[in-house]
């Protein structure tokens, strides 16, 4: 049996930006980009090209994603003005773009008080639109901003408003729920007239959250024929948030309703990497990720001990309503020895790290990550400190150098231009074999200059680690006051382009930094096979 297309659309660095506290650079912009079109998602909305600097350089070169229709989103031209002189529309059409998204208003209401224009006005400036844009050989999107609050209100004009999008040439129309409170049964029964006059294979919607129904609302309209939705990583969207793709994605694969009739863009294989998707994107925006977001989030999947717990051990379906695996991440049984010994093998296998399962050695790794987890430690968010911490314990980790000091010192002075300038100057003190190396670096910081100080000279081991850079480094405060415990993330990329994060928690920023710079390195070492 066959089965339809569902097309999905991400606006996490248009509308995602929109989130108070978020703020891309042009670095995330590309990052994400590059990841999104990683996953499978048909469209990725770059921005507003003019909006701000970062959107316009954004679209002044080509982002060469592999399959994802790369869009901009822009305004219809403004009221009085013609298609061949508006501004806005001009710099639409310039950007280095696959497609436009047009927003266009489609309710009167919207029309008369927030544009302060006529209907035909509006109906012209949509039409318009389109036209300049398939002549410049573009796909085209419209958003019909306020659509469902505009149906309810004028059920007449909202659909003109889609149907001259549509006949115009508008490859998309998209149903938008711009204030966030339609129902999930109003949404439904809408879509179901609007497909009626334009075909669902040409109908997308856009939900926002304010009522914690945009996954459901926008499974309300694929429900009643539309065949596009949007929505962003993490649900990231102003106010509440736009509808959660992380949520939709698993939802669209693995629930037999909708996995029977339809088919997405995200192979199986890319629907398991769901969590590092969503953890990557917050790490990018330093966010702590949400513990209990579905699917994705590092509590979907636990269960504490007691007769569930004891039900999961038998069966994991008994409560489970899909496989942890599937989406990337995987299941904890908390509190009691059985538990965690369960999950510390676990994750030991997928580091492929190998064990004995007798080994006595696995109850001091599991005592230690106890401890080490109630001190700030999170070893969830720190990969290879987590593989060092394993082969530590069970002694599969060399000494492959031994740092016998380390110092920073922050000094404030006047470079030859007159400029008062802060460097910082890093010492380390290394042995290795026997043989003590000394190298002192300058960095624009106390960590880039330890950082560059401990990877100048390592002796033999200076061939593994020419290759290795700083990619990120996070730092968030535990708990408050000056004696605040400081939780360090460094994140390390190699040649190949493999990246790993390690992780250092301490009272002292630099000592915490310079644990996870420690473990950086010998986690390189270690997966390079270097002889100790």
């Amino acid at each position: 049996m066959s089965r339809e297309r569902l097309y999905l659309f991400d606006t996490t660095l248009r509308d995602g930006a929109q989130t108070n506290g978020v703020d891309f650079t042009l670095h995330d912009k590309r990052l994400i980009a590059q990841l999104l079109d990683e996953l499978g998602i048909d469209y990725v909305e770059g921005g507003y090209p003019g909006a701000n600097p970062s959107d316009t350089e954004f679209f002044s070169q080509e982002q060469g994603l592999k399959s994802a229709t790369f869009t901009a989103f822009g305004m219809t031209r403004r009221p009085g003005r013609s298609a061949s002189n508006d501004p806005g529309l001009a710099m639409l059409l310039e950007a280095k773009a696959d497609a436009i998204c047009f927003v266009a208003k489609s309710s009167e209401y919207q029309v008369r008080v927030a544009l302060e224009t006529t209907n035909e006005e509006n109906l012209a400036s949509i039409r318009d639109s389109v036209g300049a844009a398939k002549a410049k050989g573009r796909e085209v999107l419209v958003d019909c901003e306020h659509f469902f609050d505009g149906y309810k209100e004028n059920p007449e004009f909202a659909l003109s408003c889609a149907k001259t999008a549509y006949e115009s040439g508008a490859r998309w129309v998209v149903l938008c729920d711009t204030n966030g409170g339609t129902m999930p049964h109003e949404v439904e029964t809408i879509v179901r007239e609007v497909v009626k006059h334009i075909p669902g294979d040409h109908v997308g919607i856009h939900a926002h959250n304010d009522t914690e129904q945009a996954v459901a609302n926008s499974l309300a309209a694929v429900r009643a024929g539309a065949r596009q939705i949007q929505g962003t990583l993490n649900g990231l969207g102003e106010r509440c948030g736009n509808a959660n793709l992380c949520s939709m994605i698993p939802t669209l694969k693995l629930k037999k309703e909708f996995a029977d009739k339809f088919e997405i863009g995200i192979p199986d294989e890319k629907l398991a990497s769901l969590v590092q998707v969503s953890r990557t994107l917050d790490n990018i925006l330093n966010r702590v990720p949400d513990p209990h977001a579905p699917y994705v989030g590092s509590s979907a999947f636990v269960t504490k001990t007691g007769i569930h717990a004891s039900a999961v051990l038998k069966d994991p379906q008994t409560y489970e309503h899909v496989s942890p695996e599937s989406v990337g991440n995987h299941r904890k049984v908390l509190v009691s020895d059985q538990a965690g010994r369960s999950n510390v093998l676990a994750a030991l296998s997928r580091s492929n790290i190998v064990f004995e399962k007798d080994d006595p050695r696995l109850t001091r790794l599991i005592e230690e990550m106890k401890e080490r987890e109630a001190g700030g430690y999170a070893y969830e968010a720190a990969n290879a400190s987590f593989d060092l911490l394993a082969r530590r314990t069970l002694g599969k980790v060399p000494e492959f150098f031994r740092v016998e000091q380390f110092d920073v010192n922050v000094e404030q002075r006047y470079n030859s231009h007159g400029v008062r300038v802060t460097v910082a100057m890093a010492v380390v003190k290394v042995n290795v074999e026997g043989h003590v190396l000394i190298s002192a670096a300058e960095g624009n910081g106390p960590v880039n200059a330890l950082d560059v100080a401990l990877r100048k000279d390592l002796g033999k081991y200076q061939k593994y680690i020419d290759g290795m850079k700083l990619v990120d480094y996070r730092v968030r405060i535990l708990n408050g006051g000056t004696e605040a415990v400081t939780r360090v993330l460094i994140e390390s990329e190699d040649e190949l382009g493999e990246r790993w994060t390690t992780i250092g928690v301490s009272p002292n920023i630099i000592d915490a930094s310079f644990q996870a710079l420690m473990d950086s390195v010998i986690y390189k070492l270690v997966k390079s096979n270097a002889p100790a």
